[in-house]
């Protein structure tokens, strides 16, 4: 079903027609436009992570744990989002997420204490819940050219939020670090006001979501299996994505630096998720694709980890992870809303719930690693949860192989 911007269904039959996926409502660009912001929220720190330390007086391993509030509750909730956005729909629970968002990101920026900003994280993390949760299904749901155009143009909103993030981070974070929390606070201001506005036509879920739907989706052995890939994937990508920045910061690259490294990372992710990613998929098929990309970004933690005593090899590497994830993200988003008969905010709610549990211990774990062992540990633990993501990954080959 498509969603035009006056709200009148149309139905495509049979094979989907060629739409230029750039051509949407208005509608679609306003909710885009609030999920850049809304990715901004996990790059935005990155370049302050050490300011953060270093003036507030909090060791690598407890800032890391500004993550891992953040993911813990974003996955927790995502086990409610389904029954909040069928009972006040989706616009009001889109704008509920984005009003907290607002509120704990101006919170986090006026805060005092490392303790303070981690529970305001925690808050922020409950409306990106809300918000990202419902974001994929009404941008599916309001997008012109079917569901793989619709997840192309999410995973480009991501694609920018994530490279933009580091960038502006790095230059309100110049000024002081607590100017990237009043900048999101700000963008999702306008992002609640876009979306107020110009976001209609959008119907109720046909039926009330349950607490359980989630944990039933997940009986479902490809869903199962792509969360828990997801899972270890994630302990990977955010052991480079919260832990590098301490690395970076020993070889004396500065807020901008950093904030211009992540940009490149962020940039390569972008292209590669909108451009390469339906590319390979085509050529290679999701499965053998998928397996390709999680054995690249296990390698890619190895490098660093191996190589941690060339600043030019991590920054190299660290960009080129960007490309890498990409692909991965893409494919995998397009897996999940495939892979299971589960309604779309069911089965994203129940995947999401599994996968940033990685996210959020992975931070906390590497600080911790590194501190009790060596800088080069927290890589070789990520490179080894990639190779047991692809394992689980191949263990559900058959539920894959339709897609």
């Amino acid at each position: 079903m498509i969603i035009t911007e006056d709200g009148v269904n149309s139905e495509v039959h049979g094979h989907e027609e060629h739409i230029n996926i750039w051509r949407q409502p208005k509608a679609v660009w306003a909710v885009a436009f609030a999920c850049v912001v809304a990715f901004m929220g996990l790059g935005l720190v990155d370049p302050i992570l050490p300011a953060i330390a270093s003036q507030l007086h909090a060791t690598p391993a407890t800032v890391e744990l500004l993550f891992t509030s953040y993911l813990l509750v974003t996955g927790i909730a995502m086990l409610i989002t389904g029954v909040v956005s069928s009972n006040i729909g989706y616009k009001a629970t889109l704008l509920t997420g984005l009003f907290l968002i607002v509120v704990f990101a101006a919170l986090g920026g006026h805060s005092s204490t490392v303790g303070q900003i981690i529970w305001f994280r925690a808050g922020w993390g409950l409306g990106n819940a809300l918000f990202i949760a419902t974001a994929l299904a009404v941008i599916v749901g309001v997008a012109s050219g079917g569901t793989e155009g619709a997840i192309i143009l999410y995973e480009a909103a991501l694609g920018l939020g994530i490279s933009v993030g580091p960038l502006l981070g790095g230059f309100l974070g110049g000024i002081s670090w607590r100017g990237p929390f009043y900048g999101v606070a700000v963008l999702m201001a306008i992002g609640f006001i876009g979306i107020s506005s110009l976001l209609r036509g959008v119907p109720r879920p046909k039926r009330k979501s349950s607490i359980v739907d989630p944990f039933r989706a997940l009986s479902h052995g490809g869903l199962l299996r792509l969360g828990i890939t997801a899972l270890l994937y994630n302990f990977g990508f955010f052991t480079l994505l919260a832990y590098t920045p301490y690395v970076l910061a020993a070889f004396h690259v500065n807020i901008h630096g950093l904030g211009y490294i992540f940009f490149g990372w962020g940039v390569l992710l972008a292209i590669t998720s909108v451009f390469v990613a339906p590319r390979l998929q085509q050529r290679f098929g999701t499965l053998s694709t998928l397996v390709g990309v999680l054995v690249l970004i296990g390698l890619d933690l190895l490098c660093i980890g191996l190589g941690l005593s060339s600043k030019t090899l991590v920054i190299v590497m660290v960009i080129l992870a960007g490309a890498f994830l990409g692909v991965n993200n893409t494919l995998i988003t397009t897996a999940v809303m495939q892979v299971s008969p589960f309604e779309r905010p069911v089965a994203s709610a129940a995947y999401s719930f599994i996968r940033f549990f990685g996210g959020a211990i992975a931070p906390w774990v590497a600080g911790n690693l590194a501190a009790a062992y060596s800088p080069h540990i927290p890589y070789y633990v990520g490179a080894v949860a990639l190779g047991c993501a692809v394992l689980v990954l191949l263990s559900g080959r058959r539920y894959l192989q339709a897609i």
